[in-house]
């Protein structure tokens, strides 16, 4: 039986890692070994990355919530545990979508906060 070599694989293999080092500077996107080390390196960025967003979002709501429910006179973390009383079940998405797009239902739901915590 003949010997097959891995000169094909080696070759598919070094195009798919130079394809996701397209757009790199120099050697980075030129030469197998540094372009490796260029992508394993982005591909592990790109993961924390996809975590971070996620932790951004959530400040940037809560950041909107505070703002909006201190135009009603409340802080934010009585706002929260007075809709926590009521039962009102809304997430933070949605609360900083109404704190920006709908301020009269944000007051209402301030105004629902402050009397049960009161």
């Amino acid at each position: 039986m003949a010997r097959i070599k891995g000169g094909m694989n080696a070759k598919k293999k070094h195009n798919r890692v130079l394809k996701m080092a397209k757009g790199y500077r120099g050697a980075r996107s030129k030469q197998y070994r540094v372009a490796k080390q260029s992508v394993m390196r982005a591909l592990t960025s790109s993961y924390a990355g996809r975590k971070e967003r996620k932790r951004q979002f959530r400040q940037l709501w809560i950041a909107r919530i505070n703002a909006a429910a201190r135009i009603n006179g409340v802080s934010y973390s009585v706002f929260m545990h007075g809709l926590k009383i009521a039962g009102v079940d809304l997430n933070r998405k949605l609360l900083a979508d109404m704190a920006v797009n709908d301020a009269a239902g944000f007051a209402k739901l301030a105004e629902l906060a402050k009397s049960k915590v009161a």
